[in-house]
């Protein structure tokens, strides 16, 4: 006798169908388009948990840069200039000292490049 597994079966499609939960059109509703959008959406989940990890350093160091010229001065120089003063300020902390206290940021500025 053969076994449709059907108790199985409809354990795992709901599943599948609780995840793809607010997707378009039948990508919610049909269990075969659902797993192919499930494991694309999965992959793209895996990605861009790296991907944001690059967009955000880009991000800090675009706002240190933008800072830094406010005070005669480049991205590259400041980090330079912060090495070898010896502070060890990580780009997250110098990009929300740039826009939430730009004082605190320009003494940084003067202590890491005296000129």
């Amino acid at each position: 006798m053969r076994v449709k597994g059907g108790y199985t079966n409809r354990r795992r499609h709901k599943k599948v169908l609780k995840r793809v939960k607010g997707f378009y059109s039948a990508n919610s509703r049909c269990y075969v388009h659902a797993v192919e959008k499930l494991d694309r959406a999965l992959a793209y989940a895996y990605r861009d948990r790296r991907v944001k990890k690059r967009d955000f350093r880009a991000l800090w160091n675009q706002r240190i840069n933008a800072a830094a010229r406010e005070h005669g001065t480049t991205y590259s120089r400041l980090i330079g200039g912060l090495n070898k003063a010896g502070i060890a300020l990580d780009r997250k902390m110098l990009a929300h000292l740039a826009m939430h206290d730009p004082n605190g940021f320009a003494q940084l500025c003067r202590y890491a490049l005296p000129s």
